[in-house]
Order: structure tokens, then C-alpha cells, then sequence
């Protein structure tokens, strides 16, 4: 198996390898952020007002804007999670077009399928 890489492209593979795990803290904190949006329990309060909403225009209104923080919450968490969802799968397209593929965070030869040797992008003995 070919463990080395292209000189030519040395640069582009340590910038986007940086970018890809740049993106993959992002995503890791935006799923944070989102399963504790989904988590949040803003929505039986929305209930309970709902059931005085029957006698007041206040709780209507209360119940309302109480569905709408947990929803706004909820969608705009996921949406920042598919943002960087999209970056990571562009970055993986790239190094695919390179030969290479990660498993996590560590970078692989797409050739390795036992997944034994993994490369370092900055390790001058990589490239030739």
C-alpha cells in the first residue's frame, strides 16, 4: 500500500485537514447545543398557560410566545448543526478526491481497510 502523499498538494492537505477538525469541534458543540435545545422543558410551561388560556388573552399569549422560544430554539440549533454537517461532508468529498478518508479525527489512506496505518498530515516522511 501507498502511504505517501502528493508534495503537491501538501499544503492544501494541512489547511483542510485544520479546517475539517476546526469543523468537527463546531459540530460536536452545535449537537451539544441542539440535543439540550430538544431537551428543554419550556414546552409543558406552554401547556400549563394553554389550559388558563381559556379565561385570559394573557395566558394565550404567554403560551404562544413560550411555544415559540422552545421551537426557535430547537430549529435554529439545527439548523446551525446541518451548516456544519454541509462544510464536513464538502471536506470529505475533497479528501476523497485525494485517496484519503478519516474515521473520527484520524486521517486514512482510503486504500487501508484494516485501518492500521493511519497518516499525519504534517509529518514531512508522508509526502514524496
Amino acid at each position: 500500500m501507498d502511504r505517501y502523499l502528493s508534495l503537491a498538494d501538501k499544503f492544501d492537505i494541512q489547511q483542510n485537514y485544520r479546517r475539517y477538525i476546526r469543523l468537527v469541534e463546531r459540530h460536536d458543540g452545535a449537537m451539544a447545543q441542539y440535543k439540550d435545545a430538544r431537551a428543554s422543558r419550556i414546552w409543558v410551561a406552554g401547556i400549563i398557560a394553554m389550559l388558563f388560556a381559556l379565561s385570559s388573552n394573557f395566558f394565550l399569549g404567554a403560551a404562544a410566545g413560550l411555544f415559540g422560544v422552545y421551537f426557535y430554539g430547537v430549529v435554529r440549533s439545527w439548523m446551525r448543526t446541518s451548516e456544519f454537517n454541509e462544510g464536513l461532508e464538502q471536506l470529505d468529498r475533497w479528501f476523497s478526491n485525494k485517496g484519503l478518508r478519516f474515521e473520527g479525527r484520524v486521517m486514512y489512506s482510503r486504500k487501508d481497510e484494516t485501518l492500521e496505518q493511519p497518516l499525519d498530515p504534517f509529518d514531512d516522511a508522508c509526502y514524496h
